[in-house]
């Protein structure tokens, strides 16, 4: 599960990175917004993670 967590957590930042670059610019606000709410999922996630351990 870690290993998953943390590839998502790879795969947001890089989304990051190429919307901050300008990709997409008719998409930036949907995936503004999708990479935020990817960003709490994964934090909410890990936090249960941590919890468990």
């Amino acid at each position: 599960m870690a290993e998953l967590l943390e590839q998502l957590q790879t795969d947001r930042l890089w989304l990051l990175q190429q919307i901050d670059a300008g990709r997409w610019p008719d998409l930036r606000l949907d995936l503004a917004a999708l990479e935020r709410e990817l960003g709490q999922l994964l934090e909410q996630a890990q936090q249960r993670l941590n919890a468990e351990s």
